[in-house]
């Protein structure tokens, strides 16, 4: 999603209270049916069916995000940690089988060293696949599972679908399975990764003038307010309601876990994904999509024994330092509202900027499309028949990227775009990826020619070819993404530049639209929103055939 910087804004009512702890289990690890079945029962024994409409006071789920997700992935680190002024922190941890708690009005200081191991321990997993996306990760890993392997998703970096560690948990089992997948597959991209660990990690504090280190520790504080400072500069620092946890994550290293309600949440979501000073429709619309979308996505990070994480990976959630009278209203107002299809959840995704035309699940993803989720030109009238002149066509393509008055975002800065790359630019950035998804084309030399091979009803790009000296090899969807610098979109085609020579120096990457494009564009509900369209209408006319209803346990996940 859209990151945004804001000024710091006061705090006109205080955070929510805590939900009692109904869902709450701050060292489970939550799967998918566990999931499922907690939250449905939570909407019940909440009583949201009913009392949740707009201005209810009905207790809310709890959400485990992740702000802090690597501490500790350098060899030094430090994260302070803040009570609000006439508060004390209240520091809970077991050492020795005992349960500790140290209460402090003073800031801690969590600090990392990497602390020698007696003897060094061999880590193994077999990564099964590498993608820019956890939704490209999913459908790989559904895929999997129909072979009959067992799976689990995780973001160590970029998203990753490994073999179940705890089911190939020795050398003999992950060297037989892919054995096994490369000579049934016949698979290139399949590896086992292994690290041999000397050292690890190690977190401690001080308190009092003595220094602790357990591996977990939860922090709370009187006002459910702490403050969470990653740099050195106090004016960097966030607030956060609720609870923090840190615990450890599938990466031999920290995550800061801020145990939050859904709707505490939210106030920190809306204002760094779409702004202050949007109009009040389109907040709206955010206020829906981000509790939707929400809901939906908890199964990201069941690998690390938390729900989600705090980055454009999922929603920005910055915590409450830009809460404003705005956005507080657009989420009371909206307060239980979610998004649905058929009595499900949709799958809220959304962008800055489309580019003029919204794309479908498929034409970014793999996977099953969503009815709800297909092409819609984005503009108020409709100029453009997307039946009659598909942008699958390059040549109807072309016209409409060269075309820029009449959309809802015309005004915009990424609108359309273009940006000039040369093969020695292109030629780095492609090895690097396809080092990263250990092809064998990492180790072509030079670049002959790149080409559009196929474009979806949208005009996003489905595969485009690059031919190299050692021979041709295709990027698919989301891939190109990864694979260059230059394109904000897969929304662009392609355009030789000479710089006046006679050999080729470079491409022209022309398009338009920031991000993935799939449903909602934050820029153009803006202008609709200002054009009088109200948040149902906004969010049927890029969601079409759907509803929205009040949270309630007949809405499946």
């Amino acid at each position: 999603m859209r990151q945004n910087h804001y000024a710091v804004k006061q705090i006109d009512h205080p955070p929510q209270s805590q939900a009692g702890g109904t869902i709450k289990s701050v060292t489970m690890k939550i799967t998918l049916w566990r999931f499922s079945y907690a939250v449905l029962t939570t909407f019940c024994l909440l009583g949201l069916t009913g009392a949740s409409s707009p201005g209810s006071k009905a207790k809310d789920v709890e959400l485990r995000i992740g702000i802090v997700q690597r501490f500790g992935d350098k060899p030094t680190e430090q994260l302070q940690l803040e009570p609000t002024k006439g508060d004390r922190l209240k520091l809970k941890f077991t050492t020795n089988k005992t349960e500790q708690t140290l209460v402090t009005t003073n800031p801690v200081k969590l600090e990392t060293v990497m602390q020698p191991l007696p003897q060094p321990i061999v880590e193994e997993k077999v990564v099964l696949g590498t993608f820019r996306t956890f939704e490209t990760a999913e459908d790989n890993a559904k895929s999997w599972r129909k072979k009959g392997i067992q799976v689990e998703i995780a973001q160590p970096e970029r998203w990753q679908v490994w073999a179940k560690r705890d089911v190939y948990k020795t050398p003999l089992l992950r060297r037989l399975l892919l054995q096994s997948v490369q000579k049934n597959t016949k698979t290139t991209s399949v590896y086992i990764d292994t690290q041999i660990l000397k050292q690890v990690p190690r977190v401690s504090w001080v308190v009092n003038g003595n220094r602790y280190s357990p591996n977990n520790l939860e922090i709370s504080s009187d006002k459910n307010l702490i403050r969470v400072n990653e740099g050195k500069k106090p004016e960097n620092a966030r607030l956060y309601a609720g609870h923090l946890e840190l615990q450890s994550n599938a990466y031999g290293t920290y995550t800061l876990v801020n145990e939050v309600p859904l709707e505490t949440y939210l106030r920190g979501v809306v204002p760094y994904e779409i702004g202050n000073s949007a109009p009040v429709a389109s907040l709206e619309a955010q206020a829906i999509l981000a509790r939707t979308y929400v809901l939906r996505n908890v199964r990201r990070f069941e690998v690390d024994g938390y729900q989600l994480c705090a980055d454009t990976h999922c929603q920005v959630y910055y915590g409450l330092n830009d809460v404003s009278p705005a956005t507080d209203k657009a989420i009371a107002s909206t307060r239980g509202m979610v998004l649905t299809y058929q009595n499900q959840l949709v799958d809220a995704l959304y962008s800055s900027t489309t580019g003029g035309v919204t794309a479908s699940f498929s034409d970014v993803w793999n996977g099953d499309d969503r009815p709800y989720l297909r092409p819609v030109l984005d503009a108020a009238v409709n100029f453009w028949s997307l039946s009659d002149e598909s942008l699958a066509s390059e040549e109807n393509f072309q016209r409409f990227i060269n075309r820029k008055e009449g959309f809802n975002e015309s005004d915009r800065q990424l609108f359309r775009w273009r940006f000039e790359s040369s093969l020695q630019d292109i030629t780095k950035d492609l090895q690097k990826f396809l080092t990263v998804k250990k092809s064998p084309f990492a180790k072509f030399k030079t670049i002959k020619e790149m080409t559009v091979v196929e474009r979806s009803k949208s005009g996003r790009i489905l595969k485009l070819n690059v031919k190299t000296d050692i021979g041709t090899f295709s990027l698919y969807k989301d891939e190109v993404r990864s694979a260059f610098a230059a394109p904000r979109s897969t929304l662009f085609y392609l355009q030789r530049v000479s710089k006046g020579e006679s050999k080729l120096w470079g491409y022209a990457f022309i398009g338009g639209g920031l991000g993935h494009g799939v449903g909602l564009s934050q820029t153009g509900a803006q202008s609709l929103a200002k054009l009088g369209w109200a948040s149902a209408k906004i969010l049927q006319f890029y969601y079409p055939d759907t509803q929205i209803q009040i949270l309630s346990n007949n809405i499946k996940p």
